[in-house]
């Protein structure tokens, strides 16, 4: 037997959002119902270097998927040293006898997958009707995120996008030409224009202060909070999250890096203030958006279903299209 090398610019070219939302939602629901291992990511911290790795494996039982996922997270990488902030190599192993299946890049697989989480967090926490969308951050993940809402809404009439840098213009340029006729893209000139009277509001940045403050916040909008995903990291003021429902995508990790961890840590909330896992809800075991002036919140830290999900399906396509190269590995 070989194992299957698959170069991350392969696995870009296999993913549409379209199947990864499909499968994400799968596999939430899976987790939410009992039937996945997935033990907590397990952190090594480069505090010198200001960065972080995390080890993150799973075993989906009703699908037979099982995979461990190596990932970084450096937000100096790309002015030190010319590297994504984020890299990730996936091991998709054969649950019957443990053996290597497949060795991939795991960034674009990261990247899909956790824009597809908040497509999904908006198909069942956000407004229907909702038309405005707020980006705070402008890097690969407000890219997908992007994606993935409009896989979900179809258009918008408005997506405000803030960022300190010029990954803004740059991010306005790119998706105003890919998205031409389903969104207007404009450049925020501060966080509060983007977020003010926006329906949906994505934040995707590595901050440890809040960005979004509690009185840019209106009745009925969403937050979609990506960027804090380990401890020490928060996007939102914490009185935002007093007056919001809480949804994550699992409890044990939020509460240790989710955008939860600090006003967990500070006593300002404590775990009861969480409404639901997101997988809870689309199985149906908790609602959702029950009316129009809620605010809610998703909080997503990742998971390793979702890369295993995800893995699989570059693996298949990549054997179908004869994609990557077989190297006898063990």
């Amino acid at each position: 037997m070989e194992t299957l090398l698959i170069r991350d610019e392969e696995v870009n070219s296999l993913l549409s959002m379209r199947e990864v939302m499909d499968a994400v939602e799968r596999a939430f629901m899976e987790k939410s119902l009992g039937r996945a291992q997935m033990p907590s990511k397990v952190y090594l911290f480069y505090h010198k270097y200001s960065g972080d790795l995390r080890v993150m494996p799973t075993y989906i039982e009703e699908y037979d998927i099982s995979a461990v996922k190596i990932v970084n997270s450096h937000p100096e990488n790309r002015s030190r040293f010319g590297l994504p902030t984020v890299m990730a190599v996936i091991v998709l192993v054969d649950p019957k006898n443990g053996f290597p299946l497949a060795i991939m890049g795991g960034k674009s697989i990261t990247d899909f997958r956790t824009g597809a989480a908040g497509g999904l967090a908006a198909k069942y926490l956000a407004r229907k009707d909702s038309k405005v969308v707020g980006l705070v951050g402008a890097g690969a993940q407000a890219r997908t995120q992007l994606t993935a809402l409009l896989e979900v809404y179809g258009s918008f009439e408005e997506v405000k996008v803030w960022s300190p840098d010029k990954t803004r213009d740059e991010f306005v340029a790119e998706m105003s030409s890919k998205y031409c006729g389903k969104c207007r893209i404009t450049p925020a000139e501060s966080i509060r224009e983007a977020v003010e009277g926006a329906d949906i509001v994505v934040t995707t940045t590595p901050s440890r202060k809040p960005l979004v403050i509690d009185s840019m916040i209106s009745p009925g909008m969403h937050l979609n909070c990506i960027g804090a995903d380990a401890p020490g990291k928060q996007e939102l003021d914490p009185s935002i999250l007093k007056r919001a429902k809480i949804v994550v995508d699992d409890v044990e990790q939020a509460c240790h890096g989710g955008e939860i961890n600090v006003p967990l840590r500070l006593g300002v909330i404590t775990r009861e203030h969480v409404w639901a896992e997101i997988g809870e809800i689309i199985a149906g075991l908790k609602k959702g958006r029950e009316n129009e002036e809620e605010i809610t919140i998703f909080s997503s830290t990742g998971l390793a279903v979702q890369d295993a999900v995800t893995a699989k399906i570059a693996y298949d396509k990549a054997l179908e299209m004869k994609v990557g190269h077989f190297i006898k590995l063990v």
